[in-house]
C-alpha cells in the first residue's frame, strides 16, 4: 500500500485521480453462463495469464503474450475458451478487435489453405449489442476422415479491453446454438467491468 502511494506521488498523480478502470481486472464468464449442454454441466479452469495452449484456430497467432484466458469443458465433446486482452488505449483496442474480426472473416479459407484435408464453411451471425459491440461467427469443418465440428467465435470490446469467446463441439451449423452463444457473448462483454 505504501509503495503504491509512493509511486503515485513520484509520478505527480494524486491517489484519488487514478481511474477505477485502470486498476480493475476484467472478469470472466462463469461456467453457468455458457450455452447449456443437454447432458453435462460446464467446468472452468483457472484464469491464466498468457496465450492459451492450444491456440484457437484462425485467431490464435494474433493473441499477444499479454492475453489472459480461461478454458471451459463439459464431460462430453464440448469445450469453450475466453481470452481477454487489455490494450493501452481505446484506439489500440479498436484496432485489435478489427484484426480479430478480419481473421474470422477469412477463417474458413485459411483453414482449408493450411489443412488441405479439411473442408470449411463459415457464417456471420451478426452483431450483439453489448458495451462497444460484439460480432459472432460460426465455422463448420469436415475432415477427410469424417470428423465434423462446429465452432462459434465472438469478438467484443469494452473500452480498451477486447474479449474473444470460442465454443466448439462435434456437429454442424444445425448444432451451433447461435442464440445461446449470442447470450453468452453479451454476458462476457457486459461483465468485463
Amino acid at each position: 500500500m505504501f509503495a503504491a502511494a509512493a509511486v503515485l506521488a513520484a509520478s505527480g498523480v494524486a491517489a484519488g485521480t487514478v481511474p477505477a478502470s485502470a486498476a480493475a481486472t476484467p472478469r470472466f464468464l462463469a461456467p453457468s453462463e455458457l450455452p447449456p449442454h443437454a447432458s453435462s454441466d460446464w467446468y472452468a479452469g483457472p484464469v491464466t495469464p498468457g496465450q492459451p495452449d492450444p491456440l484457437p484456430m484462425c485467431v490464435g497467432e494474433a493473441l499477444p503474450s499479454t492475453s489472459v484466458h480461461r478454458a471451459y469443458r463439459t464431460d462430453l465433446d464440448t469445450g469453450a475458451l475466453q481470452v481477454t486482452v487489455v490494450e493501452r488505449d481505446e484506439r489500440r483496442a479498436k484496432e485489435f478487435a478489427a484484426l480479430l474480426r478480419k481473421k474470422l472473416d477469412g477463417c474458413a479459407e485459411q483453414v482449408m489453405k493450411q489443412y488441405p484435408d479439411i473442408t470449411a464453411k463459415q457464417k456471420y451471425y451478426g452483431k450483439v449489442n453489448a458495451e462497444e459491440g460484439a460480432h459472432v461467427y460460426g465455422v463448420h469443418t469436415v475432415a477427410s476422415w469424417g470428423a465434423s465440428d462446429i465452432n462459434m467465435f465472438s469478438v467484443g470490446r469494452d473500452g480498451r479491453t477486447v474479449t474473444l469467446v470460442h465454443w466448439g463441439q462435434m456437429g454442424d451449423f444445425g448444432n451451433a446454438q447461435a442464440a445461446d452463444f449470442k447470450t453468452t457473448t453479451a454476458k462476457a462483454v457486459n461483465k468485463l467491468y
